[in-house]
């Protein structure tokens, strides 16, 4: 498990192979990781976007923006903590990624950025 904390927030990534839902012949190989966010600051945040760098080991790189994370945009008290498990597709057995999320301090209404660490995605077989 890969963790940061940026902003007072803890972003914490595990990833895992779907070999379930992959297709190496054809080059398709899926991941899924799981994401918890813990608020440590002393005010509610909301999350309200994120935004993904991926890379493919052919050199191939894609950015992902959307609306919150899941379809939701979840608001954590101080202390408390959300977690959600999501996928990424690669071409190649090996990948990485990262990014952040904009944030929202719901006392001050100011947005916010958090660093979501960099974690790779690693077919199994390729750690032998």
């Amino acid at each position: 498990m890969i963790s940061k904390i940026s902003e007072g927030v803890e972003i914490s990534v595990e990833a895992f192979y779907q070999s379930d839902y992959s297709n190496p012949v054809n080059y398709e190989f899926m991941f899924a990781y799981r994401i918890t966010i813990e608020n440590h600051n002393a005010f509610s945040i909301q999350l309200l976007q994120r935004h993904w760098y991926i890379f493919d080991s052919n050199s191939e790189h894609r950015e992902v923006d959307g609306e919150g994370v899941i379809g939701v945009q979840p608001v954590l008290k101080p202390g408390e903590q959300f977690q959600y498990v999501s996928g990424c597709n690669l071409k190649t057995e090996l990948g990485k990624m990262h990014g952040y999320y904009t944030m929202q301090n719901l006392n001050n209404k100011q947005n916010f950025t958090v660093k979501i660490p960099s974690f790779q995605l690693i077919v199994p077989i390729k750690l032998n």
